[in-house]
């Protein structure tokens, strides 16, 4: 597993899920301006089941980040 560096937390993930899979992976999700953990576990999934390795991976960051979050 990666760790997630202090500045990467699910709100930077989330933004980031977007910008490089927002057409692949997040294609049915609406992108929101300031989500919560939940919103951010919804776009890990997509990027899970529609994304590539790399979006599994960045998925995987998002979850840990979440977890940190609570």
């Amino acid at each position: 597993m990666s760790e997630t560096s202090p500045t990467e937390d699910y709100r930077t993930l989330y933004r980031r899920a977007f910008e490089e899979f927002g057409a692949m992976a997040l294609w049915n999700t609406r992108r929101l301006p300031s989500p919560r953990p939940a919103d951010a576990l919804v776009a890990a999934r997509a990027l899970r089941f529609e994304g590539n390795l790399a979006a599994r991976m960045l998925a995987e960051r998002i979850e840990e980040a979440c977890r940190a979050a609570d």
